[in-house]
């Protein structure tokens, strides 16, 4: 039987600041909290710690080769994350952060092989959502950002489902109510030139190839 995490309400918009410390204090302890993004929910947990990076793998049923995005909290965390910051990533760091676009840099070779799952690469974005940047301001540490679904299943958009859908609970959800869904995160590898979309989210191609002044014929 799975162990019933701790659930507690929060206003999406605009999040205790008791309630987030609350939060941080059971990110710093190496657990994991889910909590409100922009359109589902995500699993956070700090990503300096191997073992909590583990649990969310094991929560979500991820594949160990599919890395996890981080959330930080400004460009300056780039800064230990990333070896290279092209002019092409200013550009759509410029146009969508924060916001809901998730860059893909080359790994600075500080980072840890259990972040980039032996890809040499780290996917980062800066949140707009006020309780995923309340989150990654209150611990001043880069957090997961992944969604909270088993990998390769929807995302959810209800906080009463993650109990069930997970594989293992979370020790605390940050229930917002029913968000409004959709797509996760666009994510654009910026370690290539010129940059690749490999997932079309929230923010349509169009608009990544418009702030890099490229278009498509």
């Amino acid at each position: 039987m799975k162990n019933a995490p701790e659930i507690r309400k929060t206003d999406a918009l605009h999040p205790d600041p008791d309630l987030i410390e609350a939060a941080c204090r059971v990110i710093r302890a190496g657990g994991v909290v889910a909590f409100p993004a922009s359109s589902l929910y995500g699993l956070a947990a700090d990503a300096f710690n191997r073992l909590a990076v583990d649990r969310v793998f094991r929560m979500k049923k991820r594949p160990a080769d599919k890395p996890i995005l981080l959330l930080i909290r400004d460009r300056e965390a780039l800064s230990t994350l990333a070896a290279d910051i092209p002019p092409s990533a200013i550009r759509l760091m410029d146009a969508f952060w924060p916001g809901n676009v998730t860059l893909v840099f080359s790994a600075a070779k500080e980072v840890s092989g259990y972040l980039t799952s032996g890809t040499g690469r780290i996917g980062v974005r800066v949140p707009a959502q006020p309780v995923a940047r309340a989150l990654v301001n209150g611990l001043d540490n880069p957090i997961t950002g992944t969604s909270a679904n088993l990998s390769g299943h929807p995302g959810v958009d209800v906080a009463s489902e993650l109990s069930e859908i997970l594989a293992e609970p979370p020790e605390l959800i940050l229930d917002a109510g029913k968000l409004k869904g959709g797509k996760g995160s666009t994510v654009v590898d910026v370690s290539v030139n010129p940059p690749i979309v490999l997932r079309e989210g929230a923010v349509p191609a169009g608009e990544i190839f418009a702030a890099l002044n490229l278009y498509r014929s």
